[in-house]
């Protein structure tokens, strides 16, 4: 059987998978086919026959099929599948729908040579597995949405207040259905009141009476309708609302599950060529087993279209009519006793892929549109009418609220406008231009409390005062001077000191003298040094701190700034942890989705699940894969691949696949929490 590859999406791992086996069946037949010597005489044989048939291969026969299957080839593709126009672009430039008239122009069926009818279903199966895989790649864009609008529903049930918002929103359109039924209601008891009537009563009336009949029995449509609603209305309203989501929410999950079903029916079932690495196919019997395969694929696909929006039938109906409808296949039937590289059998096998393409894949497309439109969630109109018409309504005011405030929103924009201009200048430019000043040593950017030459202009003069103290009461050494001057420098008035004392005996005379004023003058210069070395100390240690100060007068105004830049940056897209946060708690709740599913799969004797849930698994699988691919490293998501790949392998039984999302909980768990 085919899985999902790690590397690329389900369908095109599984296009790009059938794709190589279709060219080593087809460079395995080759080969054969040049080495065999049966095949050699019968070719020349057929060369020495009737001049009318064409023993040579016409060269533009082969370089159009040539062309048409390098189109559907997957080396030639993108990464997703082919799209409808394009295979049956393929198919056409082939001319493969055309192979009838020019076999009966020839004047029998079999006239193509066997190279031609090889690179014919060649194409036809590559041409089948791009089909296949762009059916494949709808059936999982259906269903993965599905899910949002079942929790949609989920979350309308579980409270009374959007239930009750339900029913407001969907309140127009449930009065436009009364108001259509009551009308038709109306207008057909109008029409039989006037068809009873006898032909010779009849007689013109006037418009006027006319409506005034019609508005009757409207009045008593509604009347009947309002009886018939109170006889039956024995709930709430909001009862019968929730009894009308939860019908929609059945129907829905009822579409993910037939999506799922016939997802896992078609990868389980469908072009499953079996073939080994050498291009040997390893079916038993008859060597041109895989065309019936292909042949046998595409009405699978074809009854799986058909049925697959049927919601009336159950999992096991849906299962049971396409494999039925597929053994009782008219053409698989007589696959085996047909020639099996008649023209014929190519003919029906285009035709049939082209009624595929053209009227069963776009009628499931249309069906199931129409299943979620009507079932799913309201549309956004619906949704949001309530408060878009509230915005309507109060337009008016808010206009002329704008319009008397001008002014003032005028003025307001102003300052902000000046607030942010001077913010930016105030406590951002200027800050770094500072601290690019004191990185320079700048003389302008440099902290100081007080100027470098105050101290020394007050120092010397503490000195000369001191000095002069001394000469004028007596000390006129000049050592004395000298010792005098030392001690200064170090904060030692001594002499100003004892006639300080001296004078204090008798402070009116020393006051008299105007010796006590002199010496309490010295202090007060003295105190005046003394409290400008200590603010010089702190003067120093601010320098020396200069840079720590820059960087702090800078901080507030850099993270404003970096929280604004955040917070804008959030708003347009930048979230990248919250992304990322988001899809870790996606990949958690996949796990659990896919625990679930194997844990309460319904499986066969050998352990394998069945079509349904391989289906659901195959979504879950395929979210997982694209949620991992956003969060985790290059190896670590190559690795995880790997997980993945175990995991969708049906072959290993459900309690090996339990195990394997065991693995990836405790394996992956840094990625995970």
């Amino acid at each position: 059987m085919l899985f999902c590859a790690a590397l690329a999406d389900i369908s095109h791992s599984q296009v790009r998978h059938i794709d190589a086996q279709l060219d080593r069946l087809h460079w395995a037949r080759q080969s054969s086919s040049s080495s065999s010597p049966e095949l050699s005489a019968a070719s020349e044989e057929t060369s020495t026959g009737d001049d009318s048939i064409e023993s040579s291969i016409d060269s533009d026969r082969l370089a159009e099929l040539q062309a048409a299957i390098k189109l559907v080839s997957t080396a030639s593709s993108r990464d997703t599948p082919l799209s409808a126009e394009l295979i049956l672009s393929a198919l056409n430039v082939a001319g493969l729908s055309n192979a009838s008239s020019r076999s009966n122009d020839r004047g029998q069926v079999q006239t193509n040579s066997t190279a031609e009818q090889d690179l014919q279903w060649l194409l036809i199966s590559k041409a089948t597995a791009q089909a296949y895989g762009l059916i494949i790649n709808i059936l999982l864009e259906q269903t993965l949405p599905l899910g949002q609008d079942i929790w949609y529903w989920d979350e309308v049930l579980g409270s009374s207040f959007y239930l009750g918002l339900y029913s407001a929103q969907t309140a127009p359109q449930r009065f436009w259905r009364l108001s259509k039924s009551v009308y038709f209601d109306a207008r057909s008891r109008f029409n039989q009141s006037g068809t009873v009537q006898d032909v010779d009563d009849q007689r013109v009336t006037s418009y006027s009476q006319s409506w005034s009949k019609f508005y009757g029995l409207i009045k008593d449509s509604i009347r009947d309708r309002s009886l018939t609603s109170m006889q039956s209305r024995v709930t709430t309203p909001l009862t019968l609302y929730r009894s009308e989501v939860r019908s929609k929410q059945q129907r829905l999950r009822r579409l993910r599950e037939m999506s799922a079903c016939g997802l896992g029916v078609l990868v389980d079932e469908g072009m499953n060529l079996d073939v080994d690495e050498v291009g040997i196919s390893r079916a038993k019997g008859n060597k041109n087993e895989w065309k019936t395969v292909v042949l046998k694929s595409v009405s699978l696909m074809e009854n799986v279209l058909r049925h697959l929006t049927v919601l009336d039938l159950g999992i096991h109906d849906f299962e049971d009519t396409v494999f039925m409808s597929v053994e009782e296949d008219a053409e698989l039937t007589h696959a085996n006793t047909a020639d099996e590289d008649s023209n014929q059998r190519l003919i029906a096998m285009v035709n049939r892929l082209q009624l595929i393409l053209q009227t069963h894949l776009p009628n499931h497309e249309s069906s199931s549109n129409y299943i979620v439109e009507r079932y799913g969630r309201p549309a956004r109109l619906v949704r949001y009418w309530i408060p878009a018409a509230a915005i309507m309504l109060s337009s008016t005011t808010l206009l002329r609220i704008l319009v008397n405030r001008k002014a003032e929103i005028s003025t307001w924009v102003r300052n902000l406008g000046t607030t942010i201009i001077g913010f930016w200048y105030n406590w951002v430019v200027e800050p770094v231009q500072k601290v690019i000043g004191t990185i320079r040593h700048d003389k302008n950017s440099e902290i100081s409390i007080m100027s470098k030459e105050s101290l020394e202009g007050d120092r010397a003069s503490l000195e000369r005062m001191v000095v002069d103290f001394a000469r004028d009461n007596g000390s006129t050494d000049e050592a004395g001077i000298a010792s005098i001057r030392a001690k200064v420098k170090e904060g030692d008035l001594t002499p100003v000191l004892r006639a300080y004392e001296k004078d204090l005996r008798n402070p009116f005379i020393g006051t008299i003298r105007g010796e006590l004023i002199r010496a309490l003058l010295i202090q007060i210069q003295k105190t005046k040094v003394d409290v400008e070395i200590a603010v010089g100390g702190i003067d120093a240690l601010l320098k020396s701190q200069e840079l720590v100060f820059g960087f702090v007068g800078l901080t507030p105004g850099v993270l404003v700034c970096l929280g604004l830049f955040h917070w804008v940056g959030g708003m347009f897209g930048g979230r990248k942890g919250e992304r990322e946060h988001e899809s870790r708690g996606r990949m958690v709740r996949l796990l659990r989705n896919i625990d679930r599913i194997l844990s309460a799969s319904t499986h066969s004797n050998n352990g394998v699940l069945s079509y349904k849930d391989h289906g659901m698994l195959l979504c879950e699988v395929h979210v997982l894969r694209q949620s991992a691919r956003r969060i985790m490293p290059g190896q670590i998501y190559t690795e995880f691949l790997e997980e993945i790949s175990d995991l969708v392998d049906l072959q290993t039984g459900v309690e090996r696949q339990i195990r394997v999302v065991d693995r990836m909980r405790w394996a992956y768990f840094t990625w995970l929490r």
